[in-house]
């Protein structure tokens, strides 16, 4: 499906026929995963459509171009979502240069500036999603990611765009927890879109895939090089997964969102609960940007409990919570940040609305609240 095709219809009917085929009597809606390494190649001229799976691979080529018609331009599937966001940023930064990345986002990501980019003579600066932010003047890249992981602040991409670009810097956006259909970062003004298509973009909680789409043919053509060269790409049935799970999207961020909207009221309502965050909710400091900015909020509520022990009984007395650390998918899921390095308070809960329905999982929050009280 071209990414004009699909413009013409609404979000369901974007995800459902997102990269499949032309019809053809016979043949499936969406072919299975094609399980080779190397394919045939002419004696004479050599490769055609397909030489080798870490270059080309028809499986992931139909899932690329299924997100590349949610995203609105040409995208490169990784292996992770790591791998997709660390692919970017080697492929565009070298020594000298300066990258923005936000304070709050991703912790990995900063660990990775702090490490390996600062080993390879790439300076780093922190920059808080909700601003202030600075003069971007000898910036090459900045990094947004909005709504922040696990905090949920967001940032304006069309104000932050034209300053970065004013100032001659490109600008990425991790979408991993808006999704697509969520927001569409080229559209405002964007160059890159990296996201992790663990999350809710695949959303069943069985696929590891990273992916990076951009409009500009020359910077994509950066990014798949450095993939060429490095083989992180995902396996034929990963994909293959992922482009099934990509047709319900649109379901499920609805429930989800739905999801998360009561439970945000749920916890507000708690004398026991503090720091409620979910930027649907119209007395969040996200609200504002994020109402005007995005089609849709996630199903992704952030809260605190008062401390780790709390925190940890409120987890093993829910029974339809499970706790893990990822989010997105359709089972409800809540972690402990600050076990895993985020900057966050002890008792600080991210806490991902599944699928369930909305009157068993509020119950089953109430009553995990109230036993661990």
């Amino acid at each position: 499906m071209s990414p004009s095709f699909s413009d013409s219809f609404s979000d369901g009917t974007r995800s459902v026929h997102a990269g499949l085929p032309a019809p053809v009597v016979g043949e499936p809606f969406l072919p299975g995963p094609v399980f080779a390494a190397p394919y045939h190649l002419d004696p004479m001229t050599g490769p055609g459509e397909n030489g080798y799976a870490r270059t080309e691979h028809p499986t992931r080529r139909a899932l690329e171009a299924a997100i590349a018609s949610l995203e609105g331009a040409p995208t490169l599937v990784f292996a992770s979502g790591q791998a997709a966001i660390t692919a970017l940023l080697l492929a565009v930064l070298r020594t000298g240069d300066t990258v923005a990345l936000p304070a709050d986002g991703y912790f990995t990501v900063r660990a990775f500036a702090e490490g390996t980019l600062r080993d390879l003579g790439v300076k780093t600066i922190l920059v808080p999603t909700a601003g202030p932010y600075p003069d971007f003047t000898g910036v090459r890249l900045v990094l947004l990611e909005t709504p922040a992981n696990p905090g949920l602040d967001v940032c304006d991409v069309a104000a932050v765009s034209a300053a970065a670009h004013e100032a001659g810097a490109l600008v990425a956006v991790d979408n991993t927890t808006a999704t697509p259909l969520g927001q569409t970062p080229l559209a405002l003004g964007a160059d890159l879109v990296v996201a992790s298509g663990t999350k809710a973009l695949t959303g069943h909680s069985d696929v590891l895939l990273g992916y990076v789409s951009a409009g500009d043919p020359e910077l994509l053509a950066k990014v798949e090089t450095w993939r060429k060269q490095t083989g992180a790409v995902p396996g034929a049935f990963d994909s293959w997964l992922a482009h099934r799970s990509i047709a319900t999207l649109d379901l499920r961020l609805a429930r989800q969102s739905a999801n998360a909207a009561a439970v945000a009221e749920l916890l507000l309502s708690r004398t026991d609960v503090t720091g409620v965050r979910w930027p649907g909710l119209a007395g969040d400091p996200s609200y504002p940007v994020a109402s005007a900015q995005m089609r849709r909020v996630p199903g992704i509520v952030s809260f605190d409990l008062g401390s780790a022990e709390r925190a940890g009984r409120f987890l093993s007395a829910a029974k339809l919570v499970f706790a893990a650390t990822s989010f997105g998918g359709v089972h409800s899921t809540a972690d402990r940040r600050a076990q895993w390095g985020d900057d966050t308070p002890p008792g600080f809960l991210r806490f991902s609305c599944g699928i369930e329905d909305t009157v068993d999982l509020l119950a089953d929050i109430t009553a995990a609240l109230d036993a661990s009280a």
